[in-house]
């Protein structure tokens, strides 16, 4: 048999490409293939397993590598209020969170998962588990696809393989061969939204930051590269055991890690009081020394960011912080005043791509045609997902990716 479409993969955008594909052209013979028993794990595990689907704003500039036009004409022939139809319909209504983060109203990945799989099987998809794609070979007629259960022929073969990250859900890098294979050029990988391993002078976390693992506050962690500022996030941050976590640290990994796979010198600071820089937490460190004179340094400072941090901020600058506010120097004020609002997040390395939530880097997005997704290098291959240079950010924006790149594949793969 000669199947008119293929799908190597079956994660979020694999699944979504047969389902539009199916639905727009029913007569295709639709053949979705995945090397894992059980389909989309990574979706299971995604957003703590309640699967952040998408945001309720989604712009080019919530992503980077490839061209921020070539992502901006994807993102538009799917908008989020397409993806949220779309989920309506398959019985998945989604709720809003904080910053727009848009999840099912039963906080379930599975729910999401099983009516993903729901789609595919009532619109006459034909889902292969445990058929892990060996190679792929272009032919004069279209394409034969070698797998572990034998070859299958195709018109036309969508790659959706993942990149690298949470390789056990099976995004193993396995799809940048094939790519490669048939004239794709691939930009190099790191991972990207992953936690942040820190440490000073060869001490590991722990031993600089003692009680705080396991305190979230809100922060702004700045890096900058070279001298220059190249990236800034502002959100929730979680001190762990081995560094820090959170929003604002994986959505600032990408950068780090692409700055050091440059081989660039970086230096990443935290402000541990967002709402206040550096002129407005003097005025307030004078403002409590007229009206609260007689209060402890550790106290007042303990309202402004966790007690545990409090502490070990005036251990680490070696000030007492039973010292009455009107005892504070002016040298140890601006000394904490400037540890506040800068204070060292050496970073060495990241937890790598078992803990990473996306891939940065990955094929070339100018090889592929933006309203089509299909290759420029291989006419009848189409790639989409995360295999893509493309990585968002944090809440959601890289399954809208996934949804929209599959959107856009459907409409090439139907009109060819």
């Amino acid at each position: 048999m000669t199947w008119d479409v293929i799908v190597v993969g079956a994660g979020a955008a694999g699944l979504a490409t047969a389902i539009f594909t199916r639905r727009r052209r029913p007569e295709a013979s639709v053949l979705l293939l995945d090397g894992a028993k059980k389909p989309g794990a990574k979706i299971l595990v995604s957003g703590g397993g309640r699967c952040n689907v998408t945001n309720t704003v989604v712009t080019e500039r919530d992503y980077r590598g490839g061209p921020p036009t070539i992502v901006r004409r994807v993102l538009r022939a799917l908008t989020v209020a397409d993806t949220v139809r779309f989920f309506a319909d398959a019985g998945v209504s989604l709720h809003e969170e904080h910053d727009g983060k848009l999840f099912p109203d039963s906080n379930s990945a599975r729910q999401v998962l099983d009516a993903l799989l729901q789609q595919a099987a009532a619109g006459g998809v034909e889902l292969r588990s445990s058929h892990r794609v060996v190679s792929v070979h272009q032919t004069d007629s279209g394409f034969r696809v070698v797998t572990n259960a034998g070859e299958l022929i195709a018109r036309r073969v969508v790659l959706a393989t993942g990149g690298m990250s949470l390789p056990k859900s099976g995004s193993d890098g396995a799809g940048y061969l094939l790519a490669r294979a048939l004239g794709h050029t691939l930009v190099a990988t790191t991972p990207a939204l992953a936690p942040l391993v820190l440490s000073v002078n060869g001490k590991d976390a722990s031993a600089i930051h003692g009680t705080w693992s396991g305190i979230s506050q809100q922060v702004i962690l700045t890096l900058r590269t070279e001298g220059s500022v190249t990236a800034r996030e502002r959100g929730s941050m979680l001190w762990t055991h081995f560094g820090i976590s959170g929003p604002a640290a994986l959505d600032l990994s990408r950068h780090w890690l692409r700055a050091r796979l440059e081989g660039r010198d970086t230096e990443a600071v935290a402000t541990l009081t967002p709402d206040l820089d550096f002129e407005s937490l003097e005025s307030f460190w004078l403002e409590q020394a007229r009206q609260r004179p007689r209060a402890m340094l550790g106290t007042i400072l303990a309202t402004q960011i966790p007690a545990a941090v409090a502490d070990g901020v005036l251990a680490g600058l070696g000030i007492d912080a039973s010292t009455t506010l009107a005892s504070v120097t002016r040298d140890d004020r601006r000394r904490l005043t400037h540890a506040l609002t800068g204070w060292p997040v050496p970073i060495v390395d990241s937890r790598g791509y078992n803990f990473a939530e996306a891939t940065a880097g990955g094929i070339a997005l100018q090889e592929i045609d933006p309203t089509t997704m299909e290759s420029r290098c291989c006419p009848g291959l189409y790639l989409v997902g995360e295999m893509l240079d493309v990585d968002g950010r944090l809440g959601g924006f890289n399954f809208q990716w996934a949804w929209s790149g599959a959107a856009v594949a459907a409409r090439g793969l139907t009109r060819s």
